[in-house]
């Protein structure tokens, strides 16, 4: 006999750990995270549920070949972990996703989120073959229309129109989480940088890296030893922000010994873990690509230097086309330190504003949108109290920091 979900209702015989579960009865909300980088964003939104006595959340994470070490993450995050196989075969009041893969086989109603910031990158095809994300075979499952579609900003109704106009009516502009919690977070910018071990006067350049063939990784063969070179006998120090992908489609061990040699030299890893807000905050330069990283990074005040950005790859709609071109490009000619100095003098605050201005038409709003957005699916009125976006917590952990050897930890 089929066993009966430890989650459903009623429940007559539970198996497993969950049978001795003291609240039963709850509305059930399935977080499906493929990757660490879905979960992480799908992380930013439960929250706004889950202090809830009426809601019971889990997550499950479905097949998915960039899907290594989610599972982990997110049992160090404390989450209930159900198996894909036991959550298809469960009912839901609603779930909530960042990618569209198996989703048509959950067995509730579908909320699809994206996962970065706006929807800066286009598929193999040219301008014709849409913006990723916002396509049929991003949001239609086995053909069916999900029960809510979120968008950040008002500009992307227009390219889900032309994309899957089917999916219109259950659109909702409500705001960008990531760009929410940084934002409140920089007044906490110098404890973050205690955190990590900088001291008054170090300078931490940050470089940050999407996934692909076109990313700044790509090229870090010979990017990275020209910036040791350059950090080596400053008060600068380095640090990398690869995505999870890297991460997860190489391997964690083959990246660790790809940086390796320049980690014994003082290089900052972040691993993939590791909630890369605050060291995005505590940045004073940042090197970049055309990810929502670098998108995000408008937001602290720290000037950009940009080492990639295909212009193919670059949803020309986006604020990332537009920082392609605002932001100084690095040059493999000029020496290093005059482009750092040029990209420092030339930067200009209310120009990059206006900028991360075009990230979201909500800024400071996805919380009070999302939890009405969710309560309302889930037929359950809002608690009494606005939702309140949180600072990000200082990070506790980071590898070895130029001129040290060590580890700094919080």
């Amino acid at each position: 006999m089929e066993a009966i979900s430890r989650f459903t209702r009623p429940v007559p015989a539970v198996s497993g750990a969950r049978q001795w579960l003291t609240l039963t009865g709850r509305k059930t909300v399935l977080v499906v995270a493929h990757t660490i980088t879905y979960g992480k964003r799908l992380l930013d939104v439960v929250p706004l549920l889950e202090s809830d006595f009426r809601i019971q959340v889990v997550f499950t994470v479905p097949p998915h070949e960039l899907g290594d070490g989610t599972a982990r993450f997110l049992h160090g995050a404390g989450s209930a972990v159900v198996p894909w196989e036991e959550a298809v075969r469960t009912e839901f009041d609603l779930a909530l996703a960042a990618g569209p893969r198996h989703m048509d086989e959950v067995r509730a109603r579908v909320v699809m989120l994206p996962h970065g910031a706006n929807f800066v990158k286009r598929p193999p095809g040219g301008r014709e073959s849409g913006v990723f994300g916002l396509r049929r075979q991003d949001l239609l499952l086995d053909g069916r229309v999900p029960a809510a579609v979120v968008l950040a900003h008002g500009d992307d109704l227009a390219a889900l129109a032309r994309g899957c106009p089917e999916a219109l009516p259950v659109a909702s502009v409500v705001g960008d989480p990531a760009r929410d919690r940084i934002v409140a977070s920089l007044p906490h910018r110098d404890t973050y940088r205690a955190a990590l071990g900088l001291g008054p006067g170090e300078r931490l350049v940050t470089v940050t890296s999407t996934w692909g063939p076109g990313s700044a990784f790509a090229r870090f063969d010979l990017l990275l030893p020209r910036l040791m070179d350059q950090v080596r006998g400053t008060g600068d120090r380095l640090a990398v922000l690869l995505h999870p992908n890297v991460w997860s489609g190489h391997g964690s061990r083959q990246v660790r010994a790809w940086l390796g040699c320049w980690a014994e030299q003082g290089l900052g890893i972040v691993p993939p873990d590791m909630d890369w807000r605050p060291v995005l905050c505590a940045a004073d330069l940042i090197i970049g690509d055309h990810g929502s990283v670098t998108l995000y990074g408008t937001l602290t005040g720290a000037p950009i230097l940009l080492a990639a950005s295909p212009e193919h790859e670059i949803n020309p709609a986006s604020p990332a086309a537009d920082l392609a071109v605002l932001a100084p490009s690095l040059s493999p000619v000029h020496p290093l330190d005059e482009q750092l100095a040029y990209a420092t003098a030339e930067y200009r605050r209310p120009v990059y504003e206006a900028l991360s201005a075009r990230i979201t038409s909500a800024p400071g709003r996805f919380d009070r949108g999302m939890r009405a957005l969710l309560y309302h699916l889930l037929g359950l009125g809002q608690p009494a109290h606005a939702p309140r976006t949180q600072p990000l917590p200082a990070p506790d952990r980071l590898r070895v920091w130029p001129h040290t050897g060590r580890e700094a930890t919080a």
